[in-house]
């Protein structure tokens, strides 16, 4: 798919609202579609595809309302506008910026700044933040999601900020509570100047890997209305704190069809790595009804671009490792089984099994980049003051009249 996807010409506009070519050209004039010139033409011009299918659902809505009641929260159906994250096809755009590129460039400092303020230059505390000793006391047997969680419930009892919901008190808590989430993955000792060198010290990563690591955090950061940003925003909607939307967001995060899949694909890669033959033991995983997990994603026609970029990085800077060319190769066993390209849950279990991390690492990276985007929608959900409350449609026993 490419990026011209995101944009129809007149005719296909029209022809997918039902209207005439002046009609299409009068939406436009009251800012209802947005239009671009064409490449290469200066009479020309392109439609938004994106604003061309709100406005066709609005109008089905309008004749059916039943209909799009029983529609409105399928998978694929954007019901919330939001300036954060757009996805055309091919690539994805932190408010207009490629992601790739930002991972590459940016420090999550930026990245969090421009995601929340829409600026890179929001003042945020540059040194590391102390936690209350008792965050420090909480079990090791608790998983990484579990133990963030109780963190952030003891820090918001701590943070005067934590019921301030104007934006830029917001972005400071979100702030505060990234390095929380950072403290839950690491010994206290571990702390470093910024979160990607402090989970490198405590990985025991070298400094060519905290680029990895950076750059695996940031892809992670925002990806539109998935279930766990739609999560967060619901909490928010409701006026609740933005502690207690992370630890939403969490809840939905670690589900085994979000980003728990990443424990999925740890395990498949570690099964398989001991196996002699790689597509004799990709067969027999599918003769056994196991899925091939880590590949594809209906948003991404050509692939998912962040499961190149971090691929990429990865072979940049250990084309050497074993454990690298080992991925590399499932991922070409696998393609033509999966018929999909490697997606970030892949891209993730790969990092990690290049740079020596320990179980469960994939999901914290994810995470801690997550709750950039988390707190975004937050910010975004507490300015327009409205619940998010969907309708039901009723399908149980007929009430009986007395």
């Amino acid at each position: 798919m490419c990026a011209d996807h995101a944009w129809l010409s007149a005719s296909d506009a029209a022809r997918a609202l039902r209207v005439s070519r002046a009609t299409l050209y009068a939406y436009v004039s009251r800012g209802f579609i947005r239009s671009q010139p064409a490449p290469g033409s200066t009479r020309e011009r392109r439609y938004a595809r994106d604003d061309v299918e709100r406005l066709r659902r609005r109008t089905e809505e309008r004749r059916d309302p039943d209909t799009a009641a029983a529609h409105a929260l399928q998978w694929g159906m954007p019901i919330l506008e939001s300036s954060i994250a757009f996805i055309d096809g091919t690539n994805l755009y932190y408010r207009g910026h490629d992601a790739v590129a930002l991972s590459r460039s940016r420090s999550l400092a930026d990245v969090a700044s421009l995601i929340w303020t829409g600026t890179f230059d929001a003042a945020l505390p540059a040194r590391p933040l102390k936690f209350a000793p008792a965050s420090r006391r909480l079990s090791g047997d608790l998983s990484f999601v579990a133990r963030a969680q109780s963190m952030l419930a003891r820090e918001a009892a701590s943070d005067p900020l934590a019921l301030d919901l104007r934006a830029d008190a917001v972005a400071l808590s979100g702030w505060r509570i990234l390095h929380v989430l950072t403290a839950a993955a690491v010994r206290p000792h571990a702390t470093a100047a910024t979160i990607d060198m402090t989970l490198a010290r405590e990985w025991g990563v070298t400094a060519r890997g905290v680029d990895v690591l950076r750059s695996a955090v940031i892809l992670c950061a925002d990806h539109e209305l998935n279930v766990s940003s739609f999560t967060a925003r619901c909490v928010a909607s409701a006026g609740s704190h933005p502690y207690a939307v992370v630890i939403a967001g969490l809840s939905a995060l670690e589900g085994t069809k979000h980003g728990g899949v990443s424990a999925r694909v740890e395990s498949m890669l570690e099964s398989v790595r001991r196996a002699r033959h790689l597509p004799t033991a990709l067969a027999d995983r599918l003769r056994r009804g196991e899925r091939i997990d880590g590949f594809g994603h209906p948003l991404y026609r050509n692939g998912d671009p962040r499961a190149t970029a971090l691929l990429d990085m990865l072979r940049e800077r250990y084309a050497s490792s074993r454990e690298l060319q080992f991925t590399r190769q499932f991922a070409r066993d696998a393609e033509p089984i999966a018929r999909e390209k490697p997606n970030i849950d892949f891209a993730l279990a790969a990092t990690a099994r290049v740079l020596r991390l320990p179980a469960g690492s994939p999901l914290t990276l994810f995470a801690i980049g997550r709750t950039i985007g988390w707190i975004g929608h937050a910010i975004e959900q507490y300015a327009t003051d409205q619940l998010i409350r969907p309708r039901a449609k009723y399908v149980g026993p007929v009430p009986i009249r007395t």
